[in-house]
C-alpha cells in the first residue's frame, strides 16, 4: 500500500520549493558573483571560487532532486551545503553595518529560515515510509 495522496502532494510541494530555492540560488552565484562574494566572512579563502563552487553544488543538488534514485543523496548534499553556508548568515548578522541595504529584521530572519529549510530538505527528500 502507498502513502496517502495528501502526504505525497505535500512532499512534492516541499521538493518543488527546495528545487526552486537551490536552482535559483545556484544561478545567482554565477549571475551575481560579486554580490554573493560580499556576504562571505573575510576569513574564507578564495571568495570568487567559493561562490562558484557552492553555486555549482546548489545546481547539482537541485538537479539531483529531479531523479528519484539520486534524490536522497542530493538531499543529504543540500543539507550539508546549507549547514556549510551558516558562517555567511552569521557574518551578515554580526556585521549588519556592511549590509545597510538589507533590513535588520531580514538578517535576523535568515537563521530561523535556514533551520526551516534544513527541516524541509530532510523531510522532503527522505524515502516515503513503506506501508505493507
Amino acid at each position: 500500500m502507498t502513502a496517502t495522496p495528501a502526504i505525497n502532494r505535500w512532499r512534492v510541494a516541499g521538493l518543488v520549493f527546495v528545487f526552486l530555492w537551490f536552482a535559483i540560488g545556484g544561478v545567482a552565484h554565477f549571475a551575481a558573483t560579486e554580490a554573493e562574494m560580499r556576504i562571505l566572512p573575510p576569513w574564507i579563502p578564495w571568495p570568487r571560487e567559493t561562490v562558484w563552487v557552492s553555486g555549482a553544488f546548489e545546481l547539482l543538488g537541485a538537479a539531483g532532486l529531479l531523479w528519484r534514485p539520486t534524490r536522497r543523496a542530493a538531499g543529504i548534499g543540500l543539507f550539508l551545503l546549507t549547514l556549510a553556508v551558516t558562517p555567511a548568515n552569521v557574518y551578515m548578522l554580526q556585521r549588519a553595518d556592511l549590509f545597510a541595504n538589507v533590513p535588520y529584521w531580514a538578517l535576523v530572519l535568515r537563521l530561523p529560515v535556514q533551520v526551516a529549510l534544513l527541516a524541509l530538505i530532510a523531510w522532503s527528500t527522505m524515502p516515503a515510509p513503506r506501508r505493507d
